[in-house]
């Protein structure tokens, strides 16, 4: 069996916070000590420079409880609506939080459609990836305002492992209601004993997932595992670990009792391959000799070294690249739709704000969204 990781290794991390730990369910308030104990392990981990995202549950909870609506199951409209008047509170108990240790906090209300469809998905991917560079912590949950049952995920556990896929994060960490996988339900198997390790997702881990074991929580067990499938898959170890003591995260790097899924890739491994083995071309660029040999060196592509292009495809497409023989020497995501492309094309970056009439990319395909043949 594989060693169990050690936390000070993660560079980005990825938190999932429940409603349950979050929410005190007979009071519906915040658990404002529990809050603050997280927010300072948080702020280890930003301190010692990695980057930090946490999806936080909770609106609805507290929403209801600020509009005095019954604890009985709600209608969408009300639960909308209770999402509305929660997600301000929330965004403020956050924020507050962080501000304690002189950190930014930044709300982000996604959907379904955002982490599946391809603009949305780059937009809201760059609006991560400039968040972590400003050293700020995005907030992120479900926009429940406007999601039904059709556009929405229904539970924080598989919004968070997309976001993790979606910032490329090394690690999630899903803070739950028990100590992480076990054998049989706990509640009910007197002899049920913790797993420590997955190191694959199998049909038989997927058997022993349970169901919700709180009124507060959409999840259960099942959709800790569906994040753990889609979490490794992406490249990113995950972990579920127990969150109703305080200082969760700093009891997991004391080697705590909880069940960590190991992925055998990294993000950017994981990246190259759905890039250049699941993704159907859309279009397909040209490039000349020196750019050629350039993408070879690890660098990216620059619209100066692209001499051809073909193809109708937009922005944040796939699209084969080739040498000036024809030969298709990778595939990349580009950062331009094709009419763009082709009038960019051959021409110096820094003429790209005057060509457009608007500031673009630098690069034509960034070499983060490249994957090159037999590379």
């Amino acid at each position: 069996m594989a060693d169990l990781p050690d936390l000070s290794r993660f560079n980005k991390v990825v938190v999932k916070v429940g409603s349950s730990l979050l929410v005190d369910r007979e009071a519906g308030a915040l658990k404002r000590e529990w809050l603050d104990a997280l927010v300072d392990d948080i702020a280890a981990l930003h301190k010692r420079g990695a980057d930090v995202l946490v999806v936080s549950s909770g609106a609805i909870a507290l929403g209801r409880t600020l509009l005095r609506l019954p604890k009985a199951a709600l209608k969408l409209e009300d639960s909308q609506a209770a999402a509305a008047v929660g997600q301000i509170a929330l965004a403020r108990a956050w924020a507050e939080a962080l501000h304690g240790y002189d950190i930014v906090a930044g709300q982000v209300l996604l959907t379904l459609n955002d982490t599946e469809e391809r603009r949305r998905y780059l937009n809201a991917r760059e609006t991560l990836a400039r968040l972590a560079a400003m050293r700020a912590i995005p907030v992120i949950n479900e926009n429940d305002t406007v999601a039904t049952s059709e556009i929405r995920y229904g539970d924080n556990d598989r919004l968070a492992a997309r976001v993790a896929t979606m910032a490329s994060a090394d690690l999630l960490i899903l803070l739950s209601d028990i100590e992480g996988l076990y054998t049989g339900p706990p509640n009910l198997d007197a002899n049920a004993t913790l797993i420590p390790l997955v190191e694959r997702v199998t049909p038989a881990i997927e058997a022993i997932a349970g169901g919700a074991a709180s009124e507060f929580s959409r999840g259960g067990m099942r959709t800790k595992i569906d994040a753990a499938r889609i979490a490794t898959q992406a490249g990113t170890h995950m972990v579920i670990a127990d969150g109703r003591v305080k200082h969760p995260i700093a009891r997991v790097a004391a080697r705590a009792p909880c069940t960590w899924f190991l992925t055998p890739s990294t993000p950017m491994q994981a990246r190259k391959v759905w890039i250049g083995g699941t993704l159907e071309p859309k279009g397909a660029i040209t490039v000349d000799a020196g750019a050629a040999r350039a993408l070879g060196r690890g660098k990216s592509l620059l619209p100066a070294g692209v001499t051809r292009v073909e193809g109708v495809f937009a922005r944040g497409d796939c699209v084969a690249i080739r040498d000036e023989q024809g030969a298709e020497i990778g595939r990349g995501l580009v950062a331009y739709d094709a009419l763009h492309a082709e009038r960019i094309r051959g021409r110096n970056s820094r003429d790209i704000a005057d060509i457009l009439g608007t500031p673009g990319r630098t690069e034509m395909i960034h070499r983060d969204d490249m994957a090159l043949s037999g590379g």
